[in-house]
């Protein structure tokens, strides 16, 4: 049924709370939801994620761990948010794994003011071990300005970041330049959020013309990157000519890919998210799936 809907209408589902109270309004019915998302999710609890985490470590994997969440305008749960990552934290510290943290800037207050959400997310960069990073997510366009506001002030006190940049956003040659000039790691994805035409290129291949040549920029810039891209075709172009270049993978999306890299000597990471709030990150993921 679910291959019948268009993709506008998954994304449509994936951001209504009455479509999730109603399928989760049954153990039953959430059950059978969280069966088809699982390939997708680390966990709903912290020790179903720990074993997830030690499993990809094993396979060669870096991990990168998110918290779920977005659109958190009240301090409790900002707060509430945190304490979830440093019990994270704790519980991972014993698995050996190359585990980055990812923050999704909203989830940490980002509604409330930079301020806000800046004091909460150097709380998480204090809880990083030796050698990781926190990696901030993309977010709708009109969050953008206030993310790069965000991440531009954190570089600035050392923070060990790394930033995400949409290739369908038209701004993001120009943040792609002010990141450069910080010195911050990019994380390039095509984008995930339903844009106008005002502000993003269309899906198909002016998003994947602008990935090329934002790719192209940063590697220019001399500023690490990682393909955040399933497109085979896009990410073996730009490991042969940027074969430094890192590679991020979702959990439960191409992972032959994701193995046959690894045993070709690339970086892989896998994005890993866990917790309770997982119904919209999965149907974004069946979106994602529909194309156009």
């Amino acid at each position: 049924m679910i291959s019948s809907v268009s993709r506008r209408a998954l994304y449509g589902l994936a951001t209504s709370s009455r479509f999730e109270s109603l399928v989760k309004a049954t153990g039953y019915t959430e059950d059978l939801a969280y069966r088809a998302a699982k390939r997708y999710v680390a966990g709903r609890t912290l020790d179903e994620t720990v074993e997830t985490v030690r499993r990809l470590a094993e396979s060669g994997f870096g991990v990168c761990l998110d918290l779920f969440g977005e659109g958190n305008d009240d301090e409790e749960g900002v707060r509430r948010v945190v304490a979830g990552y440093e019990e994270a934290a704790a519980a991972l510290s014993g698995t050996g794994g190359d585990v980055y943290l990812e923050i999704v800037p909203s989830n940490l207050g980002l509604d409330l003011g930079v301020d806000v959400c800046r004091r909460h997310v150097e709380r998480l960069v204090e809880l990083l071990p030796t050698g990781s990073r926190l990696e901030v997510s993309a977010e709708e366009s009109w969050r953008t300005p206030r993310i790069m506001d965000l991440t531009l002030a954190l570089a600035g006190d050392g923070a060990p970041l790394v930033a995400t940049v949409q290739a369908n956003l038209k701004r993001s040659p120009a943040d792609v330049e002010r990141l450069l000039e910080a010195g911050v790691p990019v994380r390039l994805v095509k984008g995930a959020y339903l844009e106008t035409s005002e502000v993003a290129h269309p899906w198909g291949e002016p998003t994947d013309t602008a990935y090329l040549h934002l790719a192209h920029q940063v590697h220019a810039g001399g500023a690490g990157l990682v393909l955040a891209t399933h497109d085979p075709v896009i990410r073996e172009a730009l490991l042969a000519a940027v074969p430094s270049a890192a590679v991020e993978m979702l959990l439960g999306v191409r992972e032959d890919d994701a193995r046959a890299l690894v045993t070709r000597g690339h970086t892989v990471r896998i994005y890993a998210p866990y917790g309770q709030s997982w119904f919209r990150y999965w149907m974004r993921r069946v979106a994602e799936a529909q194309g156009t």
